[in-house]
């Protein structure tokens, strides 16, 4: 991605904007929480975004509702550790950031940073003295839904969905055009807004570290790489002009704000670079499901069978597609200039949840010296959103992979990786990836045989 994003195109009006780190300006009268209410991105057919949906937030509401589940609300944190905790995400995965985003904005400063928290399906976003916890969840069908939770003590408290204020900034060029997620790196001013005339940068594990973290905290070593983050715009006739020395290699905020009154005192660069990687696989995971349902209605309008599908529906959903295989196989990922250390325990519990196969390797495993993982293939092809790309578009992507990692598709966009991280990502899902295609099992087999045909 690492192209640069217009002050314009942020646009105006409430959003729950989750992961951005940019300006948004909110007119003070404007509603939070509108549902059923003016137009929302693909609310029609085939779509149908305004559908019951089953993502996690969903799921825990509805645990609720049947007494199966509490929320437990803390005098100091709000809801947000008991939340954090249902929904088993991990408070290491804190990041901070300081530029003014979410309705919120009025609150967010680099003395009072916005916490934001994740999982593999969900962001948790937190305000000091906001009204509302911010969620994005993904749904395996429909990508990102977006909720809120007022932080006042209730007997009953209930997610609500906040689609028309959310889609306002969360359906756009930085999302692919669809419901999801983005991150934003900014130069940001001493009052959190982004100086005015500089340019900004979304962010995905493509950027160089030097267009990264704009408008956050950042915890943690990197060598002698320098990045955008922990410092802010001094000369506003030229914004550009930042003190990248002053904010690289930084391991403690103790000197920034008062870091004892968030759960944790990091903003951990591992948990940082992860969040980036994350944020556009989810977002072409969705793109690609999306494509194939509006081919695929498009056809059945026209009368042709879903065996018979045209040319122009084929290229409509292999173009993401394509796209989507690359990402995941970080075929485009920006090398680290040097060694990373995170400042929380991050890395180690990101690391212990990934499957392993028999020789101990998982796609959650860290290289943290050249590159962020040791196998270079992404830990989101477990996740249901994946399992969930409809056919034909599941089966074409599982092809591709498959071509790459054996080695057929030899073509320049996969030039970097090498045959032994084909190799070890291949051995890696056969062994661990659950309702594979037939023509990787029959690949497996074939290959046993090969094996053991030479002994």
């Amino acid at each position: 991605m690492n192209r640069p994003v217009s002050p314009l195109s942020l646009g105006l009006g409430a959003a729950a904007a989750i992961v951005a780190a940019a300006v948004i300006v909110v007119p003070a009268e404007s509603q939070i929480a509108v549902r059923n209410q003016g137009y929302v991105p693909f609310s029609e057919e085939p779509i149908n975004y305004r559908a019951e949906v089953d993502d996690p937030v969903a799921r825990l509401q509805r645990r609720l509702e049947r007494g199966e589940a509490t929320l437990r609300h803390d005098e100091r944190h709000g809801y947000l550790p008991s939340v954090l905790e249902q929904l088993r995400i991990p408070v290491s995965s804190q990041t901070l950031v300081f530029s003014k985003t979410s309705f919120q904005y009025r609150q967010i400063t680099p003395q009072t940073p916005r916490a934001l928290y994740f999982n593999d399906d969900v962001y948790v976003g937190q305000v000091r003295s906001g009204k509302v916890l911010e969620f994005v969840s993904f749904d395996a069908r429909q990508g990102a839904i977006f909720y809120i939770l007022n932080e006042q003590p209730s007997a009953a408290p209930r997610f609500e969905r906040a689609e028309l204020d959310c889609t306002q900034c969360h359906v756009a060029a930085g999302t692919r055009n669809v419901p999801g997620v983005l991150i934003r790196s900014v130069f940001t001013n001493p009052t959190g807004t982004q100086a005015t005339g500089a340019p900004a940068f979304i962010t995905g594990h493509e950027s160089p570290l030097s267009q990264r973290f704009g408008g956050w905290y950042v915890t943690g070593t990197h060598g002698t790489a320098t990045h955008m983050g922990n410092v802010v715009v001094r000369d506003r006739a030229a914004p550009e002009n930042i003190d990248r020395s002053a904010g690289a290699n930084v391991t403690s905020l103790e000197a920034s704000f008062d870091a004892t009154a968030y759960l944790s005192p990091h903003s951990d660069i591992v948990a940082q670079l992860v969040q980036a990687h994350q944020t556009q696989a989810h977002n072409l995971i969705t793109l690609t499901n999306y494509q194939t349902r509006i081919a695929l209605h498009a056809e059945e309008k026209a009368g042709r069978r879903p065996g018979e599908l045209s040319d122009a529906a084929r290229l409509k959903f292999q173009q993401p597609a394509d796209e989507l295989v690359r990402y995941l196989l970080f075929a485009d990922e920006a090398p680290l200039a040097g060694p990373v250390r995170g400042t929380s325990s991050f890395a180690a519990e990101f690391s212990a949840q990934g499957p392993r196969d028999g020789r101990g390797r998982s796609l959650r495993d860290f290289d943290l010296q050249t590159r962020l993982f040791k196998y270079p293939g992404s830990y989101l092809l477990y996740t249901d959103a994946f399992d969930a790309i409809p056919e034909p578009a599941r089966s074409y992507v599982y092809h591709r992979l498959l071509d790459v990692l054996t080695g057929r598709d030899q073509s320049p966009p996969f030039a970097r990786l090498t045959a032994a991280d084909r190799q070890a990502v291949l051995e890696i899902l056969l062994a661990t990836k659950g309702d594979l295609p037939e023509e990787w099992k029959a690949h497996a087999h074939q290959t046993d045989h090969q094996r053991g045909t030479n002994r």
